[in-house]
Protein backbone atom coordinates (compact mmCIF):
# COMPACT_ATOMS: atom_id res chain seq x y z
CA UNK A 1 0.00 0.00 0.00
CA UNK A 2 1.14 3.64 -0.68
CA UNK A 3 -0.34 7.04 0.01
CA UNK A 4 0.08 9.91 -1.75
CA UNK A 5 0.74 12.93 0.67
CA UNK A 6 0.41 16.58 -1.04
CA UNK A 7 3.39 18.42 0.54
CA UNK A 8 4.84 21.74 -0.15
CA UNK A 9 7.35 22.03 2.91
CA UNK A 10 5.15 23.91 4.83
CA UNK A 11 4.50 22.52 8.45
CA UNK A 12 1.26 20.94 8.25
CA UNK A 13 2.18 19.19 5.16
CA UNK A 14 5.50 17.55 6.38
CA UNK A 15 3.88 16.44 9.48
CA UNK A 16 1.25 15.01 7.38
CA UNK A 17 4.00 13.40 5.56
CA UNK A 18 5.31 11.85 8.79
CA UNK A 19 1.88 11.10 9.74
CA UNK A 20 1.12 8.83 7.35
CA UNK A 21 4.76 6.92 6.89
CA UNK A 22 3.70 5.68 10.44
CA UNK A 23 1.55 3.68 8.89
CA UNK A 24 2.27 2.94 4.83
CA UNK A 25 4.88 3.52 2.12
CA UNK A 26 4.37 7.58 1.71
CA UNK A 27 4.52 9.40 -2.45
CA UNK A 28 5.62 12.76 -1.58
CA UNK A 29 3.37 15.17 -4.21
CA UNK A 30 4.29 18.65 -4.68
CA UNK A 31 2.40 20.51 -7.40
CA UNK A 32 3.36 23.67 -9.08
CA UNK A 33 1.49 26.23 -10.67
CA UNK A 34 3.62 29.31 -10.84
CA UNK A 35 3.90 31.29 -7.82
CA UNK A 36 6.62 33.43 -7.03
CA UNK A 37 7.69 31.40 -4.10
CA UNK A 38 7.87 27.44 -5.45
CA UNK A 39 11.36 27.53 -6.17
CA UNK A 40 11.88 27.80 -2.60
CA UNK A 41 9.66 25.43 -1.47
CA UNK A 42 10.80 22.28 -4.31
CA UNK A 43 14.41 23.18 -2.30
CA UNK A 44 13.26 23.05 1.20
CA UNK A 45 11.12 19.66 0.26
CA UNK A 46 14.09 18.03 -0.59
CA UNK A 47 16.21 19.17 2.35
CA UNK A 48 13.05 17.74 4.44
CA UNK A 49 12.70 14.56 3.41
CA UNK A 50 16.21 13.66 3.15
CA UNK A 51 16.46 14.40 6.68
CA UNK A 52 13.53 12.16 7.58
CA UNK A 53 15.55 8.49 6.55
CA UNK A 54 13.72 6.99 9.97
CA UNK A 55 10.41 8.33 9.69
CA UNK A 56 9.23 5.08 7.37
CA UNK A 57 9.48 4.55 3.89
CA UNK A 58 8.97 8.15 2.35
CA UNK A 59 10.01 7.99 -1.97
CA UNK A 60 11.37 10.91 -3.32
CA UNK A 61 9.13 14.17 -4.07
CA UNK A 62 7.59 13.83 -7.37
CA UNK A 63 6.78 17.15 -8.64
CA UNK A 64 4.28 17.81 -11.09
CA UNK A 65 3.17 20.64 -12.93
CA UNK A 66 0.09 22.76 -13.87
CA UNK A 67 0.41 25.95 -14.80
CA UNK A 68 -2.42 28.74 -13.43
CA UNK A 69 -0.27 32.13 -14.92
CA UNK A 70 -2.72 31.94 -17.91
CA UNK A 71 -5.80 31.82 -14.97
CA UNK A 72 -4.59 34.47 -12.14
CA UNK A 73 -4.46 38.14 -13.67
CA UNK A 74 -0.09 39.12 -13.89
CA UNK A 75 -0.71 41.44 -10.82
CA UNK A 76 -2.12 38.75 -8.33
CA UNK A 77 -0.31 38.69 -5.39
CA UNK A 78 0.70 35.06 -5.89
CA UNK A 79 2.28 35.67 -9.02
CA UNK A 80 4.14 38.36 -8.20
CA UNK A 81 5.55 37.47 -4.70
CA UNK A 82 3.53 40.49 -2.75
CA UNK A 83 2.68 38.72 0.53
CA UNK A 84 -0.30 39.80 2.36
CA UNK A 85 1.06 41.46 5.21
CA UNK A 86 1.31 39.93 8.86
CA UNK A 87 -1.96 40.57 10.12
CA UNK A 88 -3.80 39.98 7.17
CA UNK A 89 -7.09 37.90 7.75
CA UNK A 90 -7.06 34.23 6.69
CA UNK A 91 -9.83 34.53 4.04
CA UNK A 92 -8.04 37.55 2.05
CA UNK A 93 -5.46 35.33 1.10
CA UNK A 94 -8.24 32.96 -0.47
CA UNK A 95 -6.53 31.29 -3.94
CA UNK A 96 -9.64 30.54 -6.16
CA UNK A 97 -9.40 26.72 -7.01
CA UNK A 98 -6.26 26.09 -4.95
CA UNK A 99 -7.63 22.40 -4.33
CA UNK A 100 -9.27 21.79 -6.80
CA UNK A 101 -6.31 22.19 -9.20
CA UNK A 102 -3.89 20.02 -6.55
CA UNK A 103 -5.98 17.10 -6.05
CA UNK A 104 -7.14 17.39 -9.61
CA UNK A 105 -3.19 17.03 -11.09
CA UNK A 106 -2.40 14.73 -8.19
CA UNK A 107 -5.08 12.50 -8.37
CA UNK A 108 -4.46 11.63 -12.27
CA UNK A 109 -0.77 11.02 -11.14
CA UNK A 110 -1.99 8.87 -8.22
CA UNK A 111 -4.10 6.79 -11.04
CA UNK A 112 -1.08 6.24 -13.26
CA UNK A 113 0.67 5.47 -10.16
CA UNK A 114 -1.60 2.86 -9.06
CA UNK A 115 -1.95 4.90 -5.69
CA UNK A 116 -5.74 4.58 -4.42
CA UNK A 117 -5.56 7.17 -1.42
CA UNK A 118 -4.54 10.77 -1.28
CA UNK A 119 -4.07 12.91 1.72
CA UNK A 120 -3.73 16.65 2.22
CA UNK A 121 -3.57 18.84 5.30
CA UNK A 122 -6.34 21.48 5.68
CA UNK A 123 -6.78 21.98 9.62
CA UNK A 124 -9.78 22.96 11.99
CA UNK A 125 -11.45 26.48 11.05
CA UNK A 126 -10.14 26.85 7.67
CA UNK A 127 -12.52 29.02 6.09
CA UNK A 128 -12.54 28.20 2.32
CA UNK A 129 -14.95 26.68 0.37
CA UNK A 130 -12.66 23.94 -1.41
CA UNK A 131 -11.91 22.61 2.22
CA UNK A 132 -14.84 21.30 3.24
CA UNK A 133 -15.71 17.56 3.90
CA UNK A 134 -18.50 18.40 1.40
CA UNK A 135 -16.52 19.04 -1.34
CA UNK A 136 -13.73 16.79 -0.26
CA UNK A 137 -16.95 13.68 -0.77
CA UNK A 138 -17.72 15.21 -4.00
CA UNK A 139 -14.36 15.30 -5.85
CA UNK A 140 -13.37 11.98 -4.71
CA UNK A 141 -16.41 10.32 -6.09
CA UNK A 142 -15.90 12.93 -9.45
CA UNK A 143 -12.00 11.61 -9.69
CA UNK A 144 -12.70 8.36 -9.10
CA UNK A 145 -15.53 7.76 -11.84
CA UNK A 146 -13.59 10.14 -14.58
CA UNK A 147 -10.52 8.21 -13.82
CA UNK A 148 -11.72 4.67 -13.79
CA UNK A 149 -9.65 4.57 -10.83
CA UNK A 150 -11.13 4.46 -7.12
CA UNK A 151 -9.44 7.09 -4.96
CA UNK A 152 -9.87 8.05 -1.38
CA UNK A 153 -9.42 11.51 -0.40
CA UNK A 154 -7.76 11.46 3.18
CA UNK A 155 -7.43 14.70 5.85
CA UNK A 156 -6.68 13.41 8.84
CA UNK A 157 -5.67 16.71 10.51
CA UNK A 158 -8.79 18.39 9.80
CA UNK A 159 -10.35 18.83 13.37
CA UNK A 160 -6.55 20.04 14.79
CA UNK A 161 -5.75 23.38 15.21
CA UNK A 162 -1.77 24.15 14.30
CA UNK A 163 -0.40 24.01 17.85
CA UNK A 164 -1.74 20.80 18.22
CA UNK A 165 -0.29 19.65 14.51
CA UNK A 166 3.13 21.24 16.19
CA UNK A 167 2.73 18.70 18.86
CA UNK A 168 2.31 15.66 17.13
CA UNK A 169 5.06 16.91 14.64
CA UNK A 170 7.11 16.82 17.69
CA UNK A 171 6.58 13.79 18.95
CA UNK A 172 6.79 12.36 15.61
CA UNK A 173 10.46 14.29 15.84
CA UNK A 174 9.17 15.82 12.47
CA UNK A 175 12.62 18.21 12.15
CA UNK A 176 10.56 21.31 12.25
CA UNK A 177 13.26 23.89 11.72
CA UNK A 178 13.38 22.81 7.85
CA UNK A 179 9.77 23.58 6.84
CA UNK A 180 8.83 26.42 5.14
CA UNK A 181 5.81 28.32 5.76
CA UNK A 182 6.24 31.65 3.81
CA UNK A 183 4.96 33.22 1.05
CA UNK A 184 7.92 35.78 0.47
CA UNK A 185 11.10 33.52 1.74
CA UNK A 186 14.43 34.70 1.07
CA UNK A 187 16.33 31.39 0.02
CA UNK A 188 15.75 28.85 3.10
CA UNK A 189 14.90 32.20 5.31
CA UNK A 190 10.97 32.89 6.64
CA UNK A 191 10.40 36.81 5.82
CA UNK A 192 8.65 37.16 8.94
CA UNK A 193 6.12 39.80 7.87
CA UNK A 194 3.47 37.29 6.07
CA UNK A 195 0.61 36.22 7.24
CA UNK A 196 1.91 32.71 6.97
CA UNK A 197 4.90 33.52 9.03
CA UNK A 198 2.22 34.98 11.31
CA UNK A 199 0.46 31.76 11.96
CA UNK A 200 3.61 29.98 12.10
CA UNK A 201 4.72 32.23 14.77
CA UNK A 202 1.52 32.34 16.72
CA UNK A 203 1.20 28.36 16.46
CA UNK A 204 4.82 27.73 18.42
CA UNK A 205 3.29 30.25 20.84
CA UNK A 206 -0.19 28.83 21.28
CA UNK A 207 2.23 25.18 21.05
CA UNK A 208 4.57 26.79 24.04
CA UNK A 209 7.37 25.65 22.12
CA UNK A 210 10.47 27.53 21.20
CA UNK A 211 10.40 28.50 17.33
CA UNK A 212 13.26 27.08 15.96
CA UNK A 213 12.57 29.39 12.61
CA UNK A 214 15.09 31.40 10.83
CA UNK A 215 13.38 34.68 10.65
CA UNK A 216 14.72 37.90 8.23
CA UNK A 217 12.68 39.44 10.78
CA UNK A 218 11.26 38.16 13.68
CA UNK A 219 7.87 39.60 15.02
CA UNK A 220 6.19 39.92 18.17
CA UNK A 221 3.24 40.27 16.74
Amino acid sequence: MCIGVLCSAGLDSVVLLAHEAKRAEVQPIYVAVGFAWEADERRQLDDVIAAMTDHGHIRPPRVLEVSMRDVYAPTHWAIQGNAPAYHTPDDHVYIVGRNVTLLSKAAIFCAHASIHELALGPLAGNPFPDATPEFFRALEQALSLGLAHDIAISTPFRDLPKAKVLRLGVALGVPLHLTLSCMSPGGRRHCGRCSKCRERQEAFRQAELSDPTDYVRRSDG
